[in-house]
């Protein structure tokens, strides 16, 4: 396999994948503790859970379910959708929106109706973002680390057949054994800044969804789907090569920043909620 022959694992990929594993798994878990330490009497373990399984639900499940014949599957709908970049566009930041949003409003307003206060919101926007590094991140960048770790033994041939790469998969394969080698402490840098933006999105969202459940908003839900698509638009851009990573970088903090302080005003005038003030005893 000839386009594997000049890659050469980066002295640094193994131990920039090793500490971006870490530190990725280290941001839910920090925000837990410290949350929960926190407000132990206004929160409880099950609103994690719920953000967590809502996660799952609706983007691992239901949206990718949806992507499956809108995109993956060949048919006059996938084939116009990937056709077109404005609809391609459309169609993921909308699809990430709605699914997203709409999932953390039926949990909340329809599943979790004890306990109601605005700091299990948060630990519901911990469970969301949380279970989002765990189960999609993580296994992903152990992936990538399996990779290094094979390259860097070996010669190129029996590393390749050790990883199942076979002629028929080379191309498929390529990408991501470039990403491992070029991967360096820039990267790792860019990764973890990145979730912590994305979890912070996630809260954000959360308590802006939770505002409008707790003071009968209807115009809330509407507000964070649109929130979710604005962020989503400059990644949805970059999948088509029309921005560069940079800039969806810059575009997901300013994105964030605006998300964080709109959640930041709708918490604070939560404070006086009569639903929100119920102590909660036990854990």
């Amino acid at each position: 396999m000839k386009e594997f022959e000049n890659i050469v694992i980066g002295k640094n990929s193994i131990p920039a994948l090793v500490i971006t594993i870490v530190l990725m798994i280290a941001v839910p878990v920090v925000m837990f503790i410290y949350w929960r330490l926190k407000h132990k009497e206004q929160t409880k373990i099950s609103w994690l859970i719920a953000g967590a399984v809502g996660f799952i639900v609706s983007a691992r499940v239901l949206e990718l379910g949806m992507h499956y014949f809108c995109i993956i599957a060949d048919n006059p709908v996938s084939r116009f959708i990937n056709g077109h970049t404005a609809a391609f566009v459309l169609y993921g930041i909308t699809m990430a929106g709605v699914f997203e949003e709409c999932g953390r409003f039926i949990v909340m307003k329809y599943f979790m109706k004890k306990n109601r206060t605005r700091e299990n919101s948060i630990m519901y926007g911990i469970g969301h973002g949380g279970i989002e590094i765990f189960a999609v991140l993580i296994p992903s960048m152990i992936s990538f680390l399996v990779i290094a770790v094979a390259l860097s033994t070996g010669d190129m041939t029996t590393a390749l057949g050790s990883l199942g790469i076979t002629e028929e998969n080379a191309a498929a394969a390529l990408t991501s054994v470039q990403t491992v080698a070029a991967f360096d402490y820039g990267m790792m840098a860019a990764n973890v800044i990145e979730r912590i933006l994305a979890m912070l999105l996630h809260i954000g969202l959360t308590v802006i969804v939770y505002y409008g459940i707790a003071r009968a908003k209807k115009s809330c839900l509407p507000a964070a789907i649109g929130l979710h698509m604005l962020m989503d638009l400059f990644a949805a851009l970059y999948q088509r090569s029309m921005v560069p990573l940079w800039a969806v970088e810059v575009w997901a903090a300013f994105v964030t920043a605006g998300v964080v302080m709109i959640a930041m005003k709708l918490y604070r005038q939560m404070e006086a909620a009569p639903e929100d003030s119920r102590e909660i005893q036990g854990s």
